[in-house]
């Protein structure tokens, strides 16, 4: 099933940094240089390692749906389901899931793009739900893709997939799979760039006291 699209699909020009949990108010040492913490072969290293362990988890690509939080882990779905189809030599259902009418700070900043979401055909009822995101801090994005989740069916059980978790929780939520873990302090930024909205795979660190 499709979701009715109230705006077009984002081309990731929404935020310089793909952390939708990251506060925007946080600036600090913004003048110090990035240091990248994770290359291209990295991210596609994390990448493969992290759909092999959601397969091995489920048993297989039996029951499965892979559904990335806009932007970027639309697109870290998608080659997770890649890497998924070369293993099971079957193609995995994916979609992607839009938070933002289920965001906690809505009522401050109520001016939000509505994002792109999408259900694929088997739909979420009894299935085992990927949801995959590209950073996890605070963990109120994921909180929001429940909540949003919940509006679409009933799955039999709701797993997290992210590239980076930095740590900082203000909820408790934590990710099943993870890419890399990178500690991180709150005065510190990462950013997460990809090739499909970037130009280059890669994960960098800005600010913070160094």
């Amino acid at each position: 099933m499709t979701r009715p699209e109230s705006a077009p699909p984002s081309d990731g020009s929404r935020s310089d940094i793909s952390e939708t949990d990251q506060p925007e108010s946080d600036k600090s040492g913004e003048d110090q240089p990035a240091r990248v913490v994770m290359s291209s072969g990295d991210v596609a290293r994390a990448l493969r390692r992290v759909a092999h362990e959601i397969l091995e988890r489920n048993k297989g690509s039996q029951d499965l749906v892979i559904l990335g939080i806009p932007t970027r882990g639309v697109a870290l779905a998608r080659r997770l389901v890649h890497v998924m189809a070369e293993v099971e030599g079957r193609d995995v259902p994916s979609g992607a899931l839009d938070i933002t009418m289920h965001r906690d700070d809505l009522r401050r900043n109520p001016i939000r793009a509505i994002e792109h979401t999408y259900i694929p055909a088997p739909g979420i009822n009894d299935k085992t739900v990927v949801l995959v995101d590209d950073v996890l801090f605070s963990g109120r994005t994921v909180r929001a893709a429940m909540d949003a989740l919940s509006e679409l069916g009933r799955p039999r059980a709701v797993r997290l997939a992210v590239l980076v978790d930095r740590g900082h929780r203000d909820l408790p939520i934590r990710a099943d799979f993870v890419g890399k873990n990178l500690p991180t302090s709150r005065s510190e930024r990462v950013q997460v760039c990809l090739a499909e909205h970037d130009g280059l795979d890669e994960v960098r660190i800005s600010g913070g006291d160094r």
